[in-house]
């Protein structure tokens, strides 16, 4: 009889699938303590930059430091893991050559050392997901490419709302209903001009690193959120940086639609995001069948001609188990950027930019990033946010201006290679 998914975990109780963990912040740190209570997973390999900060976060989730072993070449790595050991390292090539290791977090929020990861992880044979969303919108197609070619799975994380957002875009779709808009609640007021060090305080009380707080509050996370469901879907923003009303869950339907119809939409088919719903996301769709509408009048879905399909929250790392299972278990991805592109996060000038300065990138003082569709962007040249950090400013570039590749020299790595490498590829 064949098995359903409960069923086809229970066979992994006994060989628990071998994760290796690049990244013990906020977001890895609740990964680690949600596999605690789940037989079907197994985090052999751990790495961060800061070992004694890792050692801390392991100790709060109840690790004793008797089962830590810190290593610095896979040999011992190895070695520990067949003793029952967690590996602890500061060095990601490690975990991602342990032979034992069948899938890599990466969860490092940081876009070169993760597009490092995925590289070096589809390299040696591992599936990668990626919770670091800022990597997947600059390089996420020829990462994906890669990964096809070797046989092994790259997907963006489930429980963020990229993830979230397209199980539902797509149910709504397979149902045959037509998209109007679909996106994410906004948790934080947006200021485009916040920087970390004015938040330092607020993301020691949540926990969080600050400058991952700053890219929440000045909206470039949305942005890099919408940019990847963007790719994923073949939806695109209605404007540069999207609308983003304010609004209750009832009033979607009505204020995302077009302005002919009294909404705000210059067009069906867009991404976007919403104030007063968060945690939540939502896909806003339609049908001209009048039996069909009928039928969703009587199952309370409103009278139409615009219904709301929403999820009132997404757990981030608490749901990630999600897509480590549909990797290893049916090979499959949970959310990867079709081969055509349709989005780009581009950078903008916080303040005004002086010429020799050098750009800090996400969540930094200098630069924050928006949603822009593709097709403008390369025609404008407009820089990719997640490709700015380390770059040196060229020429004066005036607050509010997008930077462009005129305007800036890029740092060199790996990144910046994968993505000219992708631009210069035809993966249609």
């Amino acid at each position: 009889m064949k098995k359903d998914f409960l069923g086809k975990l229970e066979e992994r109780k006994k060989a628990p699938i071998s994760i290796g963990l690049i990244g013990l912040g906020q977001m890895g740190r609740g990964f680690f303590a949600q596999t605690a209570y789940v037989p079907y997973v197994k985090v052999n390999a751990i790495c961060d930059v800061d070992l004694q900060k890792a050692i801390k976060n392991l100790e709060s989730i109840g690790l004793n430091i008797d089962e830590i072993s810190i290593v610095n070449n896979v040999s011992d790595a190895e070695s520990a893991i067949a003793n029952g050991k967690i590996v602890l390292t500061d060095d990601s090539s490690i975990v991602t050559k342990i032979g034992s290791i069948e899938i890599i977090l990466e969860a490092t929020g940081v876009p070169s050392v993760a597009a490092y990861n995925a590289f070096s992880a589809i390299q040696n044979g591992k599936h990668i997901v990626l919770l670091t969303v800022e990597a997947d919108v600059v390089v996420g197609r020829i990462l994906r490419k890669m990964a096809e070619s070797a046989g092994v799975v790259y997907t963006v994380a489930y429980g963020d709302e990229p993830g979230v957002t397209k199980e539902l875009y797509d149910s709504v779709v397979s149902l045959g209903f037509k998209v109007i808009a679909a996106g994410k609640g906004k948790n934080n007021p947006l200021r485009f001009e916040a920087t970390p060090e004015e938040l330092a305080n607020e993301a020691q009380t949540k926990k969080m690193n600050p400058r991952m707080l700053c890219s929440f509050v000045d909206g470039t996370k949305t942005a890099i959120e919408m940019t990847a469901l963007s790719n994923a879907t073949g939806l695109v923003p209605d404007i540069r940086g999207m609308h983003g009303p304010e609004c209750s869950w009832n009033e979607l339907p009505k204020v995302f639609d077009l302005k002919k119809n009294g909404g705000i939409l210059l067009r069906p088919g867009v991404v976007d995001y919403c104030r007063g719903i968060a945690p939540g996301v939502f896909v806003i769709a339609t049908t001209e069948d009048m039996i069909i509408r009928e039928e969703l009048e009587y199952l309370n879905m409103g009278n139409g001609p615009n219904y709301l399909f929403y999820r009132p929250y997404h757990l981030t790392s608490l749901e990630t188990l999600v897509s480590i299972y549909k990797a290893v278990i049916y090979g499959e991805p949970t959310i990867v950027p079709l081969y055509k592109p349709f989005s780009e996060t581009i950078a903008i000038a916080k303040r005004d930019l002086k010429t020799g300065e050098v750009i800090d990138g996400i969540g930094g003082f200098t630069v924050y990033g928006t949603i822009e569709r593709h097709d403008i962007s390369t025609q404008s040249k407009f820089v990719p946010i997640s490709l700015t950090e380390g770059a040196t400013v060229l020429k004066d570039i005036s607050k509010g201006s997008p930077i462009t590749f005129d305007d800036v020299k890029l740092k060199d790595n790996l990144l910046l290679n994968l993505y000219r490498l992708q631009e210069a590829l035809n993966f249609e």
